[in-house]
Order: structure tokens, then sequence, then C-alpha cells
């Protein structure tokens, strides 16, 4: 049987985002002291491997142990040092077409998982993250300054037939509400 350690340790390595302490009580169908006793054996158990827990009282989060950190600031050098690709070029059309958005909007426009790619451009400094004033589990992406003032704008309206896309997404969106 799986424990809870292991039930957690899949939630956050596949939300990968901090997750509050309270939703993960309420997804284990469990007591908040339980899940906290969980995160601490999870805690120890990978202590001296490749991840860790950050936590604070609310909220844990699957993170890199600091033994890790030259490796990662290697490979995050060489992924900055990449050109962005057709995958985060498409990403990054959604967020200034449609942004804010949330990686759930994202990935079901594109049809895959975004993940990566988001966190890919918010390190590139291209997209900035915000909670969702709506339900603060949930984070939106935009566009950042860095990115208009890489493409020369100085506000996302300025995108070419930004107008007509809004409309349309606009159009698309009313059509789904109608028929849900």
């Amino acid at each position: 049987m799986i424990t809870i350690e292991n039930q957690i340790e899949a939630i956050l390595f596949y939300k990968n985002e901090p997750i509050e302490i309270k939703k993960l009580a309420e997804l284990l169908e469990t007591k908040e002291g339980e899940i906290k006793e969980s995160l601490q054996k999870l805690s120890e158990s990978l202590a001296g491997r490749g991840l860790c827990l950050v936590q604070t009282e609310k909220e844990v989060s699957l993170a890199t142990s600091s033994e890790t950190k030259d490796l990662i600031e290697k490979i995050a050098k060489d992924e900055m040092s990449r050109e962005i690709g057709k995958a985060g070029l498409e990403t990054l059309a959604i967020v200034l077409y449609n942004g804010p958005v949330s990686r759930r909007e994202v990935d079901f426009i594109r049809g895959v998982n975004s993940t990566f790619i988001l966190r890919n451009l918010c390190v590139r400094g291209l997209v900035e993250k915000e909670a969702d004033t709506k339900d603060l589990r949930v984070f939106r992406y935009r566009s950042s300054l860095n990115l208009l003032a890489h493409l020369g704008i100085k506000k996302v309206e300025e995108l070419p037939e930004f107008e007509m896309f809004k409309s349309k997404i606009k159009a698309t969106e009313d059509t789904q509400n109608a028929t849900e």
C-alpha cells in the first residue's frame, strides 16, 4: 500500500507548484496534523537526495536541494542560451493575446502540459506569474515588461491584429460558456 508520504510526493511532483497543506488534507481525506507528520517523514526521506521540501506554515512544494545548486545553475545557463523554440513561441503568443491566463488554460489551448515551458519563460523574464484574485490557489501568467520591451511595444494592444484576435477569443469563450 502506498504511504501518505508517497502520495504527497506524487501530488507535489504532478502539481509542480506550491500547494496548501489544507488542500493536501482534503485530497488525501485526512487531517492536517497527519499531513504535517507525513511531510516531516517525507522531508527526512529526501535528505541527501536531489530534491527537498520547501515549506511555510500553510504551503509546501518540492524543490531541488541546495547540494545540486551548481548543477542546476549549469543546466539553467544552458537552457537560457538556447532558443525558445516552437513550444515557447506558441506559449508566448497565448500569454500575450489571452493574458493573464492560467497554466490550465494554456494547456487546454496547446493540448499538452505547459508547466516546463511556462517555468522556462518565467526564468527568462519573458512571462510573470501572479496569484489569481478569484482563486488564490491558481497562478495566472502575463507578459512581462521585458517581453514588451523586447518586442518594441509599450502595451499588448499594440500587437499585430490584437483587437481581431481578442474578439475571436471572446466569441469562442462565449460559445463554450453557452454550451456548458
